[in-house]
């Protein structure tokens, strides 16, 4: 049995899409166990008597008594040792273009959108007194570092997409590793002109078990 520890609105809706994947292609049996964000919109600290990191996603495997954290990797194991017939896998030839791109996601997406979430969170929640001088501060970084970084990354991203429906072939772990740096900065209305990322992602909420997994754990951005 696989158990899921899933926290609302996180990264950790990933690995609750590609388990109903499995589930669709396999009926792979999975339960999925629910936290809520602390006041704070941290992870709550009960997270941490089931792995030390005290984050999610973690999914524990009592089939191989494994109790694993961190989303890539997670993504990896789920594809070694469930998905038997190779259908959310890449090929030989589309191995290259998974690996960079399931690595990619959280290496080089994730970080500049992260980086402008903690500069938005200095300039509004500084002491009054100086929340002019840190929104000045917020802003002058986001323009020398964080738009570039963004542009970069996600163009990069929506070049590949220019004549694909899928990040690596057919869909794959890296399509779902990828989703949830696409569908932040969409939520933030940062897609601009990348139709390419705007299509894909319009694919990967078509499909059924992505829907299933909404359905189960709720929506990444409200």
């Amino acid at each position: 049995m696989l158990t899921l520890h899933h926290l609302n609105q996180s990264r950790s809706f990933r690995i609750l899409w590609l388990l109903c994947e499995l589930n669709t292609l396999y009926g792979t049996h999975f339960k999925v166990i629910k936290h809520n964000r602390t006041k704070s919109h941290l992870a709550p600290k009960e997270l941490t008597d089931i792995h030390p990191m005290g984050k999610a996603p973690i999914l524990v495997d009592e089939t191989h008594g494994r109790t694993l954290a961190e989303s890539g990797f997670i993504i990896e194991y789920l594809l070694r040792y469930y998905d038997t017939d190779g259908k959310l896998s890449p090929t030989d030839e589309t191995w290259e273009d998974y690996a960079f791109w399931l690595h990619f996601a959280e290496s080089s997406m994730m970080p500049p959108l992260v980086m402008r979430l903690i500069m938005s969170k200095v300039a509004t929640k500084s002491p009054l007194l100086v929340r002019p001088i840190a929104k000045k501060i917020a802003d002058k970084v986001e323009g020398l570092v964080i738009n570039d970084n963004v542009a970069q990354s996600f163009g990069l991203l929506n070049a590949h997409l220019s004549d694909k429906d899928w990040i690596a072939g057919d869909f794959t772990g890296a399509d779902v590793q990828a989703y949830f740096a696409v569908k932040a900065l969409q939520s933030r209305g940062g897609l601009g002109s990348w139709d390419n990322l705007k299509a894909w992602l319009i694919r990967c909420e078509n499909r059924t078990a992505y829907k299933q997994a909404v359905e189960q754990g709720g929506k990444i951005f409200e």
